[in-house]
């Protein structure tokens, strides 16, 4: 039977881990823009990959069970990384809080129902998730676990709440891995494995953007004054992902791995430090 990685946003990320988990492999890339994994698919059918594409909206249950079907349909899933989202600087809370929040607990959802015994999957999250301020433990509890279908009617989700889009991606990205480590229980049953990745600022198309946009100025104060002092490569992020997903990575499971050169670190105790 044919194993498949399912990569659900084909961009930089997405890319370098696919290479680094998918050797002998067939390659499903997904994302919302069709052309985009069509360009990438190219790339990685030169480079001797097996790989298909097809087109999907995480913020549609619908869409991410016709994924499903499709991969399915190819073959046993045993690897899946979700490296779909919008940045602050993109979309409104509501759209940050449906596509980043709400996606994300759908494609772990439904794959978790089809994921391969010894499977692995990684959910990109941000280093922004570790920059908010600490919930209480019956909010973590509701992020973690309310079924997706109802995760945005909670109250501390409603617009009256969440009035700035970087607020709304900080708690997307801290209910990714909260959800993530709620459904490792579950994807255990089915003997895999799923985690959570944390970067930084790493330097792809999006970035160069953020970085030339309204907030440049404040991520290249976090590259300058961060211990590490760069940003990354989507490669390093991926070298972190071939581990967690990976046999080495074996006893890993329901976890966050913050990866960001220490910008978390100088934002609480060096010179990152709000004033």
């Amino acid at each position: 039977m044919t194993s498949v990685t399912v990569v659900i946003g084909a961009g930089s990320i997405g890319q370098a881990i696919a290479r680094r988990v998918s050797s002998g492999k067939h390659v499903l890339l997904a994302d919302l823009k069709r052309e985009n994994a069509d360009a990438a698919a190219k790339v990685f059918s030169e480079a001797g990959f097996d790989v298909s594409t097809t087109a999907v909206d995480i913020s549609s249950r619908d869409s991410v069970q016709a994924l499903v079907a499709a991969a399915t349909a190819i073959g046993d899933v045993t690897g899946v990384v979700n490296a779909a989202g919008v940045s602050p600087s993109q979309a409104p809370p509501a759209v940050i809080l449906k596509v980043d929040l709400y996606g994300t607990a759908v494609i772990l959802e439904e794959f978790g129902n089809v994921i391969a015994p010894g499977g692995s999957g990684v959910v990109i999250a941000s280093m922004s998730g570790h920059r908010l301020h600490a919930l209480t433990a019956e909010q973590d509890r509701l992020l973690a676990t309310t079924p997706a279908e109802e995760l945005l009617a909670l109250p501390m989700l409603q617009p009256d709440k969440v009035v700035d889009p970087l607020n709304a991606y900080q708690i997307s990205k801290r209910g990714n891995a909260l959800r993530v480590k709620a459904e490792a229980i579950r994807w255990g049953k089915r003997g895999a494995r799923v985690n959570t990745i944390s970067p930084g600022i790493v330097i792809t198309p999006l970035a160069k953007d953020e970085l030339t946009g309204p907030r440049g100025e404040g991520y290249r104060r976090m590259i300058d004054l961060s211990p590490v002092g760069r940003a990354a490569t989507p490669d390093e992020i991926a070298s972190l992902a071939a581990l967690v997903m990976g046999p080495d990575g074996g006893f890993i499971t329901g976890n966050d791995f913050l990866i960001d050169g220490g910008v978390t670190a100088s934002y609480f105790y060096g010179e990152l430090q709000p004033k």
